[in-house]
């Protein structure tokens, strides 16, 4: 059967592409990100996954304001990056698995998670930069990719606790898939950041480290925390960590954390970054 057997949590942060694809990745600003997941890129080469489950956020690319889906899972067999603005990033097209995809949306909803099934979509920074973190510039990506897209953008947002259970879910529906594969889950964005208002540039060390801290060794406390503590202390984009919670719950509960970064800042944002495995893999 296919088994959920590590996870990846790591910020999301657009400048970082662009650092990467305008070769800026040497450069004294940027160097110190990129060296602190050199071992990431080590450690997912070795693991060899079969397939990525990515949860993420979107930003305004293939959803507006006229629809706004809880939680969007794309089940296509691939994903264009998205023009943000300013170009596509120049990276391949995401492969997806819609088998396991498929899947999954069924034993979701029918484990009462009201998934928005996705067919086709484009992919913008929020589920490329990490791919290009932890598997640098190949072409092809060397693992197909379900995207699971978080709305963080429009209140409200689902609770911590509702991410939490909905990992649970996909760890069960995981393991219902009768295919020997073996899965990583990310959950991505975060840490500490605000774009905007009077609070903008705001980081806070001491809230990443105890929340790094927490998603391993105590995550019921994690999955308690209001949104209001999330947009008080880690600004009002540093509810995107909720979604760091979808790939806790997906994991066993006794999960080891075998590699941590964190670096402040990158774009007037704090880089947070975990591996988790579950025990005997």
């Amino acid at each position: 059967m296919a088994e959920i057997f590590a996870g990846v949590a790591t910020s999301h942060v657009p400048a970082i592409g662009a650092a990467l694809d305008l070769g800026k990745a040497d450069e004294p600003y940027w160097k110190p990100v990129f060296d602190g997941y050199a071992p990431s890129k080590t450690w997912i080469a070795d693991k060899k996954p079969d397939v990525v489950i990515l949860v993420y956020n979107d930003h305004a690319s293939a959803f507006s304001l006229e629809v706004i889906p809880t939680f969007a899972l794309g089940c296509a067999a691939e994903f264009p990056p998205a023009d943000e603005g300013w170009g596509a990033r120049p990276v391949p097209v995401v492969k997806g698995h819609p088998k396991l995809a498929w899947h999954m949306a069924q034993s979701l909803i029918l484990d009462e998670f009201d998934m928005t099934i996705v067919n086709k979509m484009e992919v913008d920074h929020g589920l490329t930069v990490p791919l290009s973190l932890m598997f640098g510039q190949p072409d092809p990506w060397p693992v197909p990719v379900i995207p699971l897209c978080v709305n963080v953008v429009q209140y409200p947002p689902p609770t911590g606790h509702r991410c939490y259970m909905l990992g649970k879910a996909i760890r069960k529906a995981v393991a219902s898939f009768e295919r020997p594969l073996r899965v990583v889950i990310f959950g991505t964005g975060g840490m500490s950041h605000q774009l905007q208002g009077p609070r903008a540039g705001l980081i806070n060390r001491a809230f990443d480290t105890n929340f790094l801290d927490k998603l391993t060794a105590d995550p019921q406390s994690l999955v308690r925390m209001p949104h209001v503590e999330y947009v008080r202390e880690a600004g009002s984009e540093g509810i995107e960590m909720v979604m760091w919670l979808i790939m806790r719950g997906a994991l066993a509960d006794d999960a080891k954390e075998v590699y941590r970064f964190y670096h402040v800042p990158a774009s007037n944002t704090a880089v947070g970054h975990l591996i988790l495995e579950n025990p005997g893999r």
